[in-house]
């Protein structure tokens, strides 16, 4: 749906949130609190974001490539993110053990939803500075 101005993107966003989203939200089912939940924390974004750059990395490989993070967070985030069937371990019988770690094909669907976020936000990150800037002024 193309909005062209104020009061029709507020009709239409209401009857679609309506449509879309039901009475779901009330209960403690609510999907999107569940999955949001679980993948909105900014190193699970980035491990998302650098598998999907890649093939396959190794776990010394994403360590290096997710600046910060810590040995223990990133194994955290890989056992979240296979649990959640958004990627696979891959663990070749080898001496030292050799693990891969991959997306699925649900993690890269993931990925095309976040370069969609991304957009959105890169389109829409100067009016969020100007709206904190404003509000900032007004507080004072």
């Amino acid at each position: 749906m193309k909005v062209t101005n104020g009061e029709t993107a507020s009709e239409g966003s209401r009857e679609e949130i309506s449509n879309y989203f039901s009475d779901i939200i009330k209960t403690n089912q609510c999907p999107i609190t569940d999955v949001l939940s679980r993948i909105s924390d900014k190193w699970t974004m980035h491990t998302i974001i650098m598998l999907g750059k890649a093939e396959t990395l190794r776990f010394t490989e994403l360590k290096k490539r997710i600046p910060g993070i810590s040995q223990r967070m990133l194994t955290v985030t890989l056992r979240t993110l296979e649990e959640d069937g958004l990627l696979t371990r891959t663990i070749y019988p080898q001496i030292p053990p050799r693990v891969e770690y991959e997306l699925t094909p649900l993690g890269r669907s993931l990925v095309g939803q976040l370069i969609s976020l991304s957009g959105w936000a890169n389109d829409n990150m100067v009016h969020i500075l100007r709206a904190r800037e404003e509000y900032i002024l007004k507080k004072n």
